[in-house]
């Protein structure tokens, strides 16, 4: 289901938390040993809404009105709320063993035996289901990832032979 939120955006200003630049990402890769990826998919319904907040992404459907109670897709500042929530859960690993763009994380490390703790990384509850299904994470790879946050991987390494 698709809602509009056109109108409600406009009565709200811009929320200007910056997002990181996909080409520093990219180039923080480079000389990595192993790299894992994780897509939170459906990162924004993680966020939970102020139930104050919920009558204004109220909608109306043939079974009457609903509202949503978790973030939903559409609404101007949510990639900025999600950036900035993201930032603050892995703050101590950003620049260093992570990198997080949106509800795209990597997890990098430039030598294998100083691999970041993924079991760590897991603990966090708002993301543990999602990283143990394994339908959107590749874990510690070291062949040459097709691309880093939908770019081509900068890497020019030959991948281990079999």
């Amino acid at each position: 289901m698709c809602i509009d939120f056109r109108d409600l955006n406009k009565a709200y200003p811009k929320d200007f938390y910056p997002l990181p630049r996909i080409d520093q990402l990219v180039d923080s890769t480079s000389g990595c040993k192993l790299l894992s990826m994780m897509d939170a998919s459906q990162g924004y319904h993680q966020i939970m809404l102020a139930p104050e907040d919920r009558k204004r992404v109220s909608f109306i459907t043939s079974a009457g009105t609903v509202c949503y109670v978790a973030m939903p897709f559409g609404l101007k500042n949510a990639g900025a709320t999600y950036q900035c929530l993201v930032n603050k859960i892995f703050r101590p690993q950003i620049g260093r063993d992570v990198e997080v763009y949106v509800g795209d994380m990597l997890f990098k490390n430039k030598e294998a035996r100083n691999y970041v703790d993924l079991e760590g990384v897991l603990c966090l509850e708002k993301i543990q289901t999602e990283a143990q299904s394994g339908k959107m994470c590749v874990w510690s790879t070291r062949r040459p990832l097709p691309g880093v946050y939908g770019h081509p991987n900068r890497d020019r390494g030959q991948p281990p032979q079999d």
